[in-house]
């Protein structure tokens, strides 16, 4: 009778302890907001077993219940009905100068004829590190970091840094290399410059998002902390297709680089957003689109808007493979394939430059392109549009 009872109970429980760890995984991937146009939307995605309602009728914030029963997170649910925006595609400059200067690596020195390790590296600085401060001087460019090491009349120096979000300090042992003036050891970079495409244009804010991803620096992989930015015109001149191991890149100029059509504020996991000044750089055949949130994409055939010859954007099919669950930003939201025999073509599939490309399903703009897949050129990854929509203020 007592096997037969435990083995009862032992039925019982399993289910349970299985729903609980599909409930557990699936909690990780809800973000703390979701955006939708429709409401009714919202109930599709509390895990299997489980039930999500309003907790109070006159606002947005819903709870999710296991077994109906047990309060296991709450979220914000967001409405935007019929959002609009203009769809990019053209290709732009960029141009920013960072906030600090950033260590990309490091430099032995001579000291009576031998050579010695980095001062930098032995006091505690690592690449990647950004330099805000020397001896309480700000450090706005190379010039300034060189300047004030040169003119230091004792070998220590105080270093203020950010790294990985916190500020440091470091006290740096300079020394004088062959007796001459001090040195810190440091390869550095101030600024940064490349061509991308632009996802979206609101014009009643004259807000701009674009490429769908950060800018990193090409040394450290660190995001550029942007202290000042230009958005430039720019022109497709040629194209490098894309291969298996060797990414290919849409190769452009910058147009009027003493008139930026633009200013960059923002850089973040999901791209570079600012603001708009000359609105004669934009696609004038443009009309606005619907915005789609991700309760909205479904897996399947869609399309991409851009830019790789003279002819201006254009669109290309593509098809979304997956779909991806993401509790916060990020720029790899879904797997997407290129289709289109033209693109694929001309340009093997995504290249670089590419990022930012507004990706079309059912007529709405649903997210834009972001990276490649070094050994499958044809196929790559794009985020979700409410992702660039939140960090350029356009919705909140």
């Amino acid at each position: 009778m007592k096997k037969k009872l435990l083995c009862t109970t032992s039925l019982l429980i399993a289910p349970i302890l299985i729903l609980s760890l599909i409930t557990a995984f699936s909690l990780i991937n809800i973000p703390n907001k979701i955006y939708t146009a429709n409401e009714k939307t919202v109930q599709s995605i509390a895990p299997i077993g489980n039930t999500i309602n309003k907790i109070n009728e006159n606002e947005n914030k819903y709870e999710i219940k296991f077994l109906g029963v047990i309060p296991l997170k709450s979220l914000e649910v967001q409405k935007i009905k019929d959002l609009e925006v203009y769809p990019g595609g053209i290709p732009i400059g960029v141009r920013v100068n960072s906030e600090g200067v950033l260590i990309v690596g490091y430099s032995d020195i001579q000291v009576n004829n031998n050579k010695e390790e980095s001062p930098g590296k032995s006091g505690g600085l690592e690449i990647g590190d950004i330099i805000l401060k020397i001896n309480g001087i700000d450090m706005e460019n190379s010039i300034d970091l060189l300047r004030t090491i040169k003119s230091c009349e004792k070998e220590e120096a105080e270093v203020y840094i950010l790294r990985n979000g916190k500020k440091l300090t470091k006290n740096i042992h300079l020394k004088r290399e062959n007796n001459k003036d001090y040195k810190i050891g440091l390869w550095i970079r101030d600024s940064t410059a490349g061509v991308g495409t632009m996802t979206f244009f609101d014009r009643n804010t004259n807000k701009f998002g674009a490429l769908g991803h950060p800018i990193t620096d090409c040394d450290t992989n660190e995001p550029f902390l942007i202290r000042k930015g230009d958005l430039l015109e720019s022109s497709i001149i040629s194209i490098k297709k894309g291969e298996r191991g060797a990414p290919g890149e849409l190769k452009g100029i910058f147009i009027n680089e003493q008139l930026p059509a633009g200013n960059i504020q923002k850089n973040t996991e999901s791209g570079i957003f600012g603001e708009i000044k000359n609105t004669q750089v934009l696609n004038k055949e443009t009309k606005p689109l619907k915005v789609g949130f991700r309760d909205e994409i479904s897996v399947g055939k869609a399309k991409i808007i851009t830019t790789i010859d003279e002819k201006g954007p254009q669109e290309f099919d593509i098809e979304i493979e997956k779909l991806l669950n993401q509790p916060t930003p990020g720029s790899k939201s879904m797997v997407i394939k290129i289709t289109d025999p033209k693109l694929l073509e001309k340009t093997g599939g995504i290249v670089q430059g590419m990022s930012g490309s507004p990706i079309i399903q059912n007529n709405k703009l649903i997210g834009a392109v972001t990276h490649v897949l070094i050994n499958k050129p044809d196929t790559g990854y794009g985020i979700y549009i409410e992702w660039m929509l939140q960090d350029s203020g356009i919705i909140k």
